[in-house]
């Protein structure tokens, strides 16, 4: 038996700053080595510490519930000392609930049907539940939907079930909640990991043994691979979806998937052989199996990732197409039209929709949200349009300078502008579109330069830059963290690998792609290069 608690007064505190109390600590320690089934560590510990878990009145409260003595039970709880009425009727709601339920299978249909009208009903609370426990008695398949179906048979889980779920609804001066010690402790280490300037790491690498600090090498800033497969200008590229692909398009007129391996280093796939003019982007389908490519005022084109052949081509007469993308989970996809259109088509190219007017300019980006619901674009040099396409609901978005790119983040609520005046604007477009941060640094006069989201959860942004170097910011607070050099060309664009943190891309005028990861101990930094080449010609045809 645990010996008497001292003397009330004032409470001991223990901890280096003298804010922690000591009665609490210990039963909340207690409750852990219980839930983690240290059962007689945790009877120890009462003993010797002389702080019960919990009181003689609770412990005879919890006892009555497993015993199912619910008229018993509730005598207990009115003396456990509880001041909030609505809480009483609550817990005892919950109880007759288990006494009504247990009646009914064990076919004491009166008895049951003396609780839902003396003891349930009166309490005046939950009235759709109780209308719920007459049919209860009519039909027995209501119970299954209710999910007490067969409770008669096997008392103690449901009892113990009931007994967790009046633990929730106890003040926790009475009961511990439950995994209380764990819910602390992640507490502490999602403070710790938030407040990590620099975090970019799983949670595999948070520790209990020391406070968690990331440094900057937690950044991809040294050059692991360089891949030298085009023969020109390399002007886009995105990783897939999952991260196990990266595709990039050239002024070469081709674009090239290559694919990522467990050991971090990538190899040409396929190089993708068929436009009659450079390749302004790609685009993934949302599963990865397809990939859009996108000529320079020319057609669109569809390949099959895993043979690399191409499955359709997309063009409109007389027109030349300029940006691509996907719709309704890769069932349909979308272009920018040099009329300044945007249309739709379906798989097969039958053409769904084509959007006239002023929706994009002739050189923009065209977004979708994941829902398909909401389009973004350039309607004019300094102006994006989001446009809802369930309600036509029009929002501009309106910058000082002209646009030259964006991009829309993984949970679609933020939108990265990069601008001709040598800026990147981040924008929440969640309600009422707002500035949110600028980043300033890399240098653009001359060229279409695209940023991008990265890093664990996204909290970096990278960009090309005209100056050679690939340049990343810490999102949140607009600092420039790293400018990192390698390039001899302009850096046209980059991006970070959705599933590595540690894994960014960039691809520049020097013909090159440049893969940037973690500097790896022990082992000397080389370039490494491609190597062997794959053409797959286009058999796909306009319909």
């Amino acid at each position: 038996m645990a010996r008497p608690l001292p003397s009330q007064g004032r409470e001991e505190m223990i901890g280096p700053k003298g804010v922690i109390k000591k009665i609490e600590f210990v039963r909340t320690i207690t409750k852990a080595l219980y839930s983690l089934g240290y059962e007689r560590t945790g009877a120890v510990l009462e003993e010797e510490s002389g702080i019960p878990l919990y009181s003689s009145m609770v412990n005879l409260f919890r006892k009555q519930i497993l015993d199912g003595n619910w008229d018993e039970s509730l005598i207990t709880l009115h003396k456990i000392g509880l001041d909030d009425e609505n809480i009483l009727k609550s817990v005892s709601f919950l109880i007759f609930e288990q006494k009504f339920f247990e009646n009914l299978e064990k076919n004491r249909i009166m008895e049951a049907l003396e609780t839902l009208r003396s003891e349930i009903t009166p309490l005046g609370i939950n009235k759709k539940r109780v209308h719920e426990f007459s049919s209860c008695i009519v039909s027995p398949s209501q119970r299954i939907l209710l999910g007490f179906a067969n409770v008669g048979t096997e008392t103690l889980k449901p009892r113990m079930k009931l007994l967790e779920e009046l633990q929730k609804m106890l003040p926790p001066s009475i009961m511990v909640p439950e995994r209380r010690l764990e819910h602390l402790v992640e507490q502490a280490l999602g403070v710790q990991r938030e407040a990590c300037y620099f975090h970019n790491s799983h949670e595999s690498c948070l520790s209990l043994y020391t406070d968690h600090q990331c440094g900057k090498d937690q950044l991809p800033s040294h050059t692991t691979q360089v891949l030298q497969e085009h023969h020109d200008e390399v002007w886009f590229l995105q990783f897939s979806n999952q991260g196990k692909y990266l595709a990039s398009s050239s002024n070469d007129k081709s674009a090239i998937i290559w694919e990522v391996h467990e050991d971090r280093e990538l190899t040409l796939k396929h190089k993708l052989i068929g436009h009659k003019k450079s390749v302004l982007m790609v685009a993934w389908s949302p599963d990865d199996s397809h990939l859009l490519t996108c000529g320079m005022e020319e057609a669109v084109r569809r390949w099959d990732v895993h043979s690399g052949e191409c499955l359709y081509v997309y063009e409109k007469t007389g027109l030349g197409l300029i940006s691509c993308g996907w719709l309704l989970h890769g069932k349909q996809l979308f272009s920018g039209v040099t009329d300044k259109t945007i249309c739709f088509w379906d798989l097969d190219g039958k053409e769904l929709d084509c959007w006239k007017g002023q929706r994009t300019s002739k050189t923009s980006d065209v977004a979708v949200t994941k829902d398909g619901r909401q389009i973004i674009s350039m309607c004019q040099e300094t102006v994006i349009l989001l446009l809802d396409k369930e309600t036509k609901i029009q929002t501009l978005i309106e910058e000082e300078q002209t646009i030259t790119s964006f991009s829309l983040s993984e949970d679609d609520n933020f939108l990265l502008v990069n601008l001709i005046n040598q800026e990147i604007h981040l924008w929440n477009i969640r309600n009422d579109p707002k500035l949110v941060t600028t980043y300033k640094g890399h240098k653009r006069s001359r060229f279409l330069i695209r940023s991008c989201f990265g890093g664990l959860e996204q909290a970096f942004i990278a960009s090309g830059s005209e100056d050679s170097q690939v340049y990343i910011w810490h999102r949140s607070t607009g600092d420039l963290l790293e400018a990192l050099p390698g390039h001899s060309g302009t850096v046209n664009c980059v991006s970070w690998n959705p599933s590595n943190p540690h894994m960014l891309a960039s691809a520049s005028d020097d013909h090159t792609i440049r893969i940037w990861g973690l500097s790896k101990v022990n082992r000397k930094r080389k370039e490494t290069y491609s190597n062997g080449t794959v053409l797959h010609l286009c058999n796909g045809s306009s319909k």
